[in-house]
């Protein structure tokens, strides 16, 4: 039996997030040209981050039961199906195209919920003085899918374009694109992907989905961790969604110069996200231990999200700005998005391994699976509540969840690091 490579899941997950990446920034523009109305392009966006939060126990207690590699590549092989309906989608018009992609994306979000089984795996073959560390990994995956998928989308469709192929299958390109990676990513891990955990191994309690879900919530550290995700992903979400706005408001730019404004600053704080995960991560862990870890990852990204959306300036960004007086007030906005990404980045990995650590090993894809879907759940419900906030006014958002964070964090420090109560 080949021995389980860490390699092998993190490359599963990366392309899973590279698929996504690609997709998620046309949704909107696509969603719109079809005749979708602003509140119809929210449900699209939402019903992935709602079929996550469905199906994550389910494919993490099922995991537990049958194990990890046969789980992952059904979820995966079903993803193909789900960005090749998605490219059929985009060649189609009005409310045919709509009801195609949206059958997609929940397609998509039952396959994206596997992201629990992942985590799990890696569970499995690490020892757990070191889980905190590897569940670095699969933010890093985030954080380079997030980067890479944009990418790709812009420039499939711009070979696409010079290669005179019709609007529909320039359309079509980004889709089928994802579709294609996923099928390799399937493929790879058919061939080399072996089997981390055996059914058997421990006896495996069968619940139903609310008995888990009190079972998991009941145990007071263990709900309070997932409480600290649920909450660490709704302020993210609202920082995701209203950030393009605010930096349009706040500088006076275009359209076309927010747009690239905005995947810029996406870009710059995945790349931190990513670096911070997959480095200095580790090293934090053993010097800080995973509470103090998770109590200040809180902190520091309260105290960045509170003076982001009072941040002004009159210019748009281009490297030339720095030159340029104007240039400070970008170079403060990079300072804070930076201490933001650093901050939420820190969050996930030792959250992550200290729910590991309290988890029995028959059960770590249940339990990761219901802490993923709490983390779905935020990201329903995210974007609409910052978008209301944001309406009343542009700073709401970022003061609500900033002093959510700072609040959470002190209270993390105080139970999780003071009291350190039993799981």
């Amino acid at each position: 039996m080949r021995k389980p490579s860490l390699a092998i899941i993190f490359l599963t997950v990366f392309v899973d997030l590279v698929g996504f990446g690609l997709v998620l920034p046309l949704l909107p523009n696509y969603s719109r040209s079809f005749g979708a109305t602003a509140f119809q392009v929210g449900c699209i966006m939402a019903s992935y981050s709602l079929m996550q939060f469905l199906f994550a126990p389910a494919w993490g207690a099922l995991s537990d039961r049958i194990g990890r590699r046969p789980v992952l590549l059904a979820s995966t092989s079903v993803a193909v199906l789900s960005y090749a309906t998605f490219a059929w989608g985009s060649t189609l018009s009005g409310s045919t195209a709509l009801l195609v992609i949206l059958g997609s994306r929940i397609v998509a979000g039952m396959c994206g919920a596997n992201i629990t089984v992942a985590q799990a795996y890696i569970a499995d073959i690490t020892p757990p003085e070191e889980r905190s560390t590897r569940m670095g990994l699969i933010g890093m995956a985030f954080g380079l899918g997030f980067i890479v998928g944009p990418a790709l989308a812009v420039g499939s469709q711009a070979l696409a374009r010079w290669a005179g192929a019709s609007p529909a299958l320039v359309s079509a390109a980004p889709g089928m694109l994802a579709a294609g990676l996923c099928l390799a990513n399937f493929l790879s891990a058919f061939i080399r992907l072996p089997e981390s955990w055996v059914p058997g191994t421990a006896p495996t309690t069968r619940r139903t989905r609310i008995n888990q879900y009190r079972n998991t919530l009941g145990k007071p550290t263990v709900g309070f961790l997932i409480l600290i995700f649920f909450l660490a992903t709704f302020g993210f979400t609202c920082f995701e969604s209203t950030l393009g706005l605010m930096v349009q408001q706040n500088f006076g730019l275009a359209d076309e110069d927010a747009a690239r404004t905005n995947a810029i600053l996406f870009c710059y704080a995945g790349l931190i996200g990513a670096i911070v995960q997959a480095g200095p991560i580790g090293r934090l862990v053993k010097s800080l231990g995973e509470a103090r870890l998770i109590a200040g990852s809180l902190l520091i990204f309260g105290a960045a999200m509170l003076p982001l959306p009072f941040i002004h300036g009159s210019h748009a960004l281009d490297w030339s700005i720095f030159l340029k007086p104007a240039g400070i007030q970008w170079g403060l906005l990079l300072l804070v998005v930076g201490g933001l990404a650093i901050g939420s980045g820190l969050t996930r990995p030792p959250l992550f391994g200290m729910l590991s650590h309290l988890t029995p090993a028959d059960e770590q894809g249940a339990t990761l699976g219901v802490a993923q879907s709490a983390g779905a759940l935020a990201r329903v419900f995210g974007p609409p509540c910052a978008g209301l906030l944001f309406d009343r006014h542009p700073s709401w958002p970022y003061v609500l969840c900033g002093v959510l964070a700072l609040a959470t964090g002190f209270q993390a420090w105080r139970r999780l690091v003071r009291s350190a109560p039993p799981a």
